[in-house]
């Protein structure tokens, strides 16, 4: 027997360990209390918490001291209590055995997603607490996971996305040549266990071969009075073959698996978890040509290629405006967010795992791997008119 009398407190909710939440649903669970004899209770009550939180040091040198700056920042989303015995001045006498307590709390409507950072936290708990005269109290702690819904069924995330750099090779004061880089993939949002069809074309016009690489790249940025700390970590990546001097490589299509990773965080005030597909190409003797893509990783997957006619359109001319020519074969539909995580969760694995951290990555022979595609060229410029009109179609002189 345990001192006190009391065998066991567990707390346990509805829901297993794997399952989330979402904002609006109901929290449901019971509070377990065994008793080894009759137990004196004053009061018996559990608590929902959740909120997120960041906090950093900065060191600086003023003279020859150091001095840190402590830098936190906090904002709650939730905050609900429940009295399962009254707590009235009086004592209620539990008779020796089991006893269970049911409770249920109403989520707000709007939360953000658990999220665990090296600056800051997102995180949601519920606690129950046994007050006894003359007896320190007793605790319980649950945590819970929380998803907030991103749907990537919208007209700005459905849109292509597109860009261009270029960049002219140096070494000392030689000018080596100019190369350029251009790139577009179909659409900013996507969801945990879909393929990013990269599209890039290389035009390497310097003197020296270079490589293009592309990785996704997630952002980390927490803030806290008024300063900014981030975080950036590739969390998936593909290598293309060398570009040769004065070669010109066309990329299509080659697909970039999105991970098991953690949705975007957009509406946070104290942290945000942001995702870009960025490629790059290493010029040796010369910083790295960098084009950058915003993404937008989401719990709602892609609705059937049937549903979406206003997409089905732009998505056509996306493919015609890259010399594509033809209509793609009607997709396979991404698998649901849950089934994603989920299948990671069953072998043991965390289902938000650490990215690697893209410091070394970006730097090093690691960044990226894409692949080859073809693109119909521009027409060569010419003064002539190549297709010239007839006799019959030439427009008349209003004075013959």
């Amino acid at each position: 027997m345990r001192c006190g009398g009391v065998r066991t407190f567990t707390l346990e909710l509805a829901r297993g360990p794997g399952d989330a939440y979402r904002g609006g649903e109901r929290l449901c669970g019971r509070v377990l209390l065994e008793a080894a004899a009759p137990l004196r209770v004053r009061a018996l009550e559990v608590a929902a918490r959740g909120g997120a939180a960041t906090h950093w040091l900065e060191g600086r040198s003023v003279g020859v001291n150091a001095v840190s700056s402590d830098f936190a920042a906090a904002e709650t989303y939730l905050r609900r209590r429940q009295q399962l015995l009254g707590d009235t001045g009086e004592t209620t006498t539990l008779p020796a055995g089991r006893h269970e307590f049911p409770f249920s709390f109403q989520l707000p409507p709007t939360l953000v997603t658990s999220f665990e950072g090296k600056h800051g936290s997102v995180r949601y708990s519920i606690k129950a607490t046994l007050h006894r005269p003359w007896v320190p109290a007793r605790r319980a702690r649950k945590v819970f996971t929380v998803i907030e819904p991103v749907d990537i069924n919208t007209p700005a995330l459905l849109a292509p996305q597109a860009g261009a750099r270029e960049k002219v090779a140096r070494s000392w004061y030689s000018n080596h040549g100019l190369v350029s880089l251009s790139a577009k993939i179909d659409r900013k949002g996507y969801t945990p266990g879909e393929v990013i069809p990269v599209f890039a074309e290389i035009d390497n016009g310097s003197t020296r071969s270079v490589l293009p690489r592309a990785v996704v790249v997630q952002t980390q940025t927490f803030m806290a009075r008024g300063a900014r700390k981030q975080k950036r970590a590739v969390v998936a990546s593909l290598s293309g073959e060398p570009v040769g001097p004065g070669r010109r490589a066309l990329w299509q299509g080659r697909t970039l698996r999105i991970p098991p990773v953690g949705p975007s965080i957009l509406h946070c005030r104290v942290l945000h978890v942001d995702y870009a597909l960025k490629v790059c190409v290493d010029i040796p003797g010369t910083s790295k040509l960098l084009l950058e893509l915003p993404l937008v990783i989401g719990t709602v997957p892609l609705q059937p290629f049937g549903s979406r006619s206003s997409s089905v359109g732009s998505y056509t001319s996306f493919l015609l405006d890259w010399g594509l020519g033809t209509l793609p074969e009607r997709p396979e539909a991404p698998p649901e967010y849950s089934e994603v995580v989920d299948s990671v969760a069953a072998v043991g694995q965390s289902p938000f795992p650490v990215p690697q951290d893209s410091d070394m990555s970006l730097e090093s022979p690691f960044f990226a791997y894409i692949q080859e595609f073809r693109y119909r060229p521009p027409p060569l410029y010419s003064e002539e008119d190549p297709n010239p009109p007839s006799e019959a179609m030439r427009p008349r002189c209003m004075t013959c």
